[in-house]
């Protein structure tokens, strides 16, 4: 479980998140949604420490981990899986090297142990044949199960994902939703996932936080959406919604 209790970030005196104060479950993908601007890359940042907050506080559990320094903040960094927007893998390195780096950084294993841990997490994602290939070999698709393989294989306690379906088509889109819900269940993980996709809000929803003009303005399930009566993020869904729509239509013609 992670959880914040009124959070505060400003970026030269603007204030980018006021006062959010929110609680994500164990074993549940819990999604953050919200316009482009509404402060959800800059909370994900901020819950994993890459952004210092002004105010506020931050639990990993029962730890205070806005309240760490440095070095301890590393030791609760080896429970945290990370998958960027575009991937982050290493051009120049083999999926298999991609996959084993955090191993290499964060323990001591011999390579025999290592490798079989990657082959482990490559299996998962049903790459088991791809130890050899390189970045620029792989699809969109391949490209983000290689970086969920790299996201587990240190076995992570809390996994987060920044736009994990960004630039895939929406069959892929599918399987990695699927994927990373699969894997927090599994592994019975905090995930939490900044998206823009109502795709994935519907799919694999079990908490979701919307955000709007950096407030935490809603908070429920893939099925209270249907039901609520919030003007914004009624907005928001038909908005995109509508676009979707219009993607497709211009991919027909």
């Amino acid at each position: 479980m992670i959880r914040t209790e009124h959070l505060v970030k400003s970026f030269d005196g603007r204030i980018v998140l006021n006062d959010i104060s929110v609680e994500f479950d164990q074993g549940k993908t819990n999604l953050i949604i919200g316009q482009s601007g509404s402060g959800k890359t800059v909370l994900l940042k901020s819950i994993v420490g890459l952004h210092m907050i002004d105010s506020g506080e931050i639990y990993y559990d029962d730890v205070l981990f806005s309240g760490l320094d440095f070095k301890a903040r590393k030791l609760i960094r080896r429970d945290v899986g990370m998958i960027f927007q575009g991937g982050a893998l290493l051009d120049s390195s083999t999926v298999e090297e991609n996959v084993k780096l955090p191993l290499d950084l964060f323990t001591k294993q011999s390579e025999e142990e290592k490798l079989e841990r990657v082959n482990f997490c490559l299996r998962r994602v049903n790459l088991q044949d791809a130890n050899g290939l390189y970045p620029a070999e792989l699809s969109g698709g391949m490209v983000k199960r290689v970086a969920i393989a790299r996201a587990i294989v240190m076995n992570p306690r809390y996994l987060f994902c920044d736009e994990p379906n960004s630039g895939l088509d929406p069959k892929t889109s599918v399987v990695i939703d699927n994927l990373i819900h699969e894997i927090t269940v599994e592994y019975g993980m905090t995930t939490i996932i900044n998206t823009h996709d109502m795709n994935s809000v519907m799919e694999i929803g079990e908490k979701i936080v919307f955000l709007h003009q950096g407030r935490k303005w809603w908070e429920g399930t893939k099925q209270d959406i249907f039901h609520t009566d919030n003007r914004e993020l009624n907005d928001f869904v038909f908005a995109s919604a509508m676009a979707k729509r219009a993607k497709k239509v211009t991919a027909i013609d």
